[in-house]
């Protein structure tokens, strides 16, 4: 019933000593709240006076409190675990996703691959604060309190002893019944998400081709059976809790009864009699806790599963051979793509792709959507490998790009440019974390973010990224430049759309910043605004997955071509 994933984290095993260390404590609290609690009952039964129960009473305070400072220790010691493990699976995650660019989230889902990360990792975090405590607290109270209850009342521990089994093993039946149903309901939810995003992403196809209402529907089919399994999830779990708590009380019960038969015929004394009936509540009382969060921490099972096989998935090792280094990149280098191709399932998107450029050149990539430039950054960025062809970067020739002497030269700028749960100075200094205040001081002026830093309650130290500061997309592309020009060694740079969410100011206004940082570097910019290709040295023309044109702008705009024809259709983008 628990994953075992979740053995796998980090620090387990100490989690684990610590758990069961609380555990131990809390369950000889329970025998010495019982103790003190039935001494003084029986000896107030037996005519003494409250006065003289003082120790007793002092003893079952004592314990009550421990049992509270224990359980408030426990508590805060899993709070700041499970954060720590959650912190890092986000960073493992959003690493792979970085890491593999396209790759990633073509295979499992835009929208399932996003409430990963939004949604799963804070269900992976409250299943790791249930889960742990539940499952050392079912393994660990129950024997310590058997260990007293048998030498009191041999009777009470063997029905204590036969019962518990029988109920574990209805949890583990019942476990697996929940756990499909679960799993049905997290593929369920997983096929929702993706859908819904790319209607969200399409939707002005959809309104243009007039298939909105069509395609709403199928968004309302997919939430209806995510309600049904949603419904039966939570019929198994309520259905199972009722008749382990109805098993865990007939137990109780039948202790209940022979006490009280053998109480009656004089065989059993009060005092051992009473330990027992307060301590045996106390026995199946972590089954029970266990059974009634189990089903609520099934989500966050399904989300660790979900993320462990995205982070854990095998992939193709950064190509490091270091008899043949691709060399630091300069003036005399060159590169080029030869013949390459790049397929995804059922799709070929990159088709025979060749050009050649050399030293500090900017080149543009231009297409209409869906033409193939992403992902043709994504291959340069190294965060896929080509199905078919190769490059050749600096006289090295690599079948792919994902190797560390090549990504550690490259600056990849995106769209959305990722903005991380830290401070403004974190952000900015991503690819130098050891840059000194004049260096990030100075990055932040050439990049035009010193308003920004003006208006932050905490200037660069002002946490910003996932649900803190919100930005503008033009704060975003400012951060992620600002991060280029901190560290000048990196001397490639691949831009992806960086202005297609943006308004023409916002986008001329970072235009002046990004050419200057352009200077001196190997720039591949994947645009479809094609006013900047007049800044570029060479142009290549996407269309259906091939180079179909290749030159520079000039010379390409002279003759009627494909970059020409492109330029038509987008006049109203030419500068």
């Amino acid at each position: 019933m628990i994953d075992k994933a979740i053995f796998a984290l980090q620090g387990v095993r100490a989690a684990l000593v610590v758990l069961v260390a609380c555990a131990c404590a809390r369950a000889f609290a329970v025998v010495g709240q019982a103790w003190a609690l039935a001494a003084a009952i029986v000896d107030l039964w037996k005519g003494a006076s409250v006065s003289d129960q003082v120790f007793w009473i002092g003893l079952f305070v004592a314990c009550f409190v421990a049992r509270q400072v224990l359980v408030y220790a426990q508590e805060t010691y899993l709070d700041r675990y499970a954060a720590a493990r959650a912190d890092e699976l986000r960073q493992r995650l959003l690493s792979r996703v970085f890491e593999t660019g396209a790759a990633v989230v073509q295979k499992h889902g835009t929208g399932n691959v996003t409430t990963l990360v939004l949604e799963g990792i804070d269900q992976v975090e409250t299943y790791i604060r249930l889960i742990l405590p539940k499952a050392v607290g079912v393994v660990v109270i129950p024997l310590v309190l058997l260990c007293w209850i048998f030498p009191l009342d041999w009777v009470s521990g063997v029905i204590a002893l036969v019962a518990f089994p029988f109920i574990i093993l209805y949890m583990v039946i019942l476990g697996h019944t929940a756990q499909d149903e679960a799993a049905k309901q997290h593929a369920t939810f997983q096929m929702l998400s993706n859908t819904f995003i790319d209607a969200l992403r399409g939707i002005d196809t959809l309104k243009l081709f007039g298939r909105g209402r069509s395609y709403g529907s199928s968004i309302y089919a997919a939430s209806e059976r995510f309600r049904e399994t949603t419904m039966k999830t939570l019929r198994v779990a309520t259905l199972s809790s009722a008749v382990l708590d109805l098993f865990a009380t007939g137990s109780l019960a039948a202790v209940a009864i022979m006490l009280g038969f053998r109480l009656v015929d004089g065989t059993l004394a009060f005092f051992p009699a009473l330990v027992v009936l307060v301590m045996v509540p106390e026995y199946f009382k972590p089954v029970r806790e266990f059974a009634a969060d189990y089903h609520a921490s099934l989500d966050g099972k399904n989300a660790l599963v979900s993320i462990l096989g995205i982070v854990d998935e095998p992939q193709a090792a950064p190509f490091d051979d270091a008899s043949d280094p691709v060399p630091a990149w300069g003036p005399d280098c060159s590169f080029s793509a030869c013949g390459v191709g790049f397929s995804y399932p059922g799709f070929k998107a990159l088709e025979d792709v060749r050009f050649e450029v050399r030293g500090f050149a900017r080149v543009g990539i231009v297409g209409a959507s869906g033409a193939g430039k992403s992902t043709l950054v994504n291959l340069l960025g190294g965060f896929a490998d080509p199905s078919a062809g190769s490059f050749r970067a600096g006289g090295v020739t690599a079948a792919g790009l994902h190797r560390v002497d090549w990504q550690r030269q490259t600056v990849y700028i995106p769209q959305n440019p990722y903005v991380f749960h830290a401070t403004l100075r974190e952000n900015i200094a991503f690819y130098r974390p050891d840059a000194d205040e004049a260096d990030v001081s100075h990055a932040v002026e050439a990049m035009g973010l010193a308003d920004l830093v003006s208006q932050l309650p905490d200037g660069l130290d002002t946490v910003i990224g996932e649900g803190a500061r919100s930005l503008s997309g033009g704060q975003a592309q400012r951060i992620a430049l600002a991060r280029a020009f901190l560290d000048p060694d990196r001397r490639i740079l691949l831009f992806d759309e960086p202005t297609a969410h943006l308004d023409i100011e916002t986008e001329w206004e970072l235009k002046q910043r990004m050419l200057p940082l352009m200077e001196g570097r190997l720039v591949f910019f994947a645009t479809h605004r094609l006013h900047w290709m007049s800044d570029m040295d060479y142009v290549l023309v996407v269309d259906g997955g091939r180079v179909v044109e290749a030159g520079r702008p000039e010379e390409l705009a002279a003759h009627d071509g494909p970059y020409a024809r492109l330029a038509s259709r987008l006049s109203g983008d030419v500068a």
